[in-house]
């Protein structure tokens, strides 16, 4: 499997983490699996039906499928035929491009999108880049996030502030921030949250010493013990933490 990115216009930083391009080779033929990042995308299937969603989807030929935020892991099968292209958006930026259901209606879906919505596969096989960063300057609706001070507290802290503390930061009420999660992210404030020390739960574990305890990377990520953190791994996962 051949997997790269690229990143967007200068005009499309605040929305875009990036775009994607996955191929499969001559010896794919396996799910390939996705852990929960809190972000959104979009997904145009330029190769054989590709199975997703935990085999509960099937991505077709040239059109274009909307993938919602995930609260756990997600499986794909990859074989040598398969070819996606992506784009990864940063949270809560869905709605700057789309007018479309509140994002609680996409979390763990993958949604085929109208034709209006979707991609010019034609002018993708041409030029992909320039068709993606011209398909989304186009379509900029506010060069506003409204949830990004928040998202920055989330991730400054690395998901370990509460959402009391948040919404004091923020100058909201906590019922108001979860609304605005669920409408523009998918999932809770706290989901959230769970997710990003989650990644940073993830990023110590495959990067640290072999002599480092797992009890030492719970404590410093926020969890109460280190079973906390192995249910926590598993359920975003699938696996333990020594199988990662």
């Amino acid at each position: 499997m051949k997997y790269k990115e690229i990143k967007p216009h200068k005009k499309l930083e605040l929305f875009i983490h990036s775009y994607w391009e996955l191929k499969g080779d001559e010896k794919d033929r396996q799910w390939e699996r996705n852990f929960p990042d809190g972000c959104a995308g979009l997904v145009v299937n330029l190769g054989d039906s590709c199975l997703t969603d935990n085999g509960l989807v099937s991505m077709e030929f040239g059109k274009t499928y909307a993938v919602g935020a995930m609260s756990s892991f997600k499986d794909s099968f990859i074989d040598r035929n398969t070819h996606l292209l992506g784009v990864c958006l940063k949270p809560a930026t869905f709605s700057n491009f789309y007018n479309y259901v509140a994002q609680n209606e996409l979390t763990n879906n993958t949604v085929e999108l109208e034709k209006y919505n979707s991609f010019d596969v034609d002018k993708i096989l041409k030029d992909p880049l320039n068709h993606f960063n011209q398909f989304y300057i186009d379509r900029i609706k506010s060069n506003k996030n409204r949830l990004q001070s928040v998202i920055n507290d989330i991730h400054s802290s690395n998901g370990q502030l509460s959402i009391y503390e948040l919404s004091k930061r923020n100058y909201t009420t906590v019922r108001q921030l979860e609304r605005n999660f669920k409408t523009y992210i998918g999932i809770s404030p706290k989901e959230y949250s769970n997710i990003i020390r989650f990644q940073n739960a993830l990023n110590i574990i495959k990067n640290s010493s072999e002599n480092r305890s797992l009890l030492d990377i719970a404590f410093e990520c926020g969890f109460y013990d280190h079973s906390h953190l192995t249910n926590e791994v598993k359920r975003n996962t699938g696996f333990s933490p020594s199988e990662l």
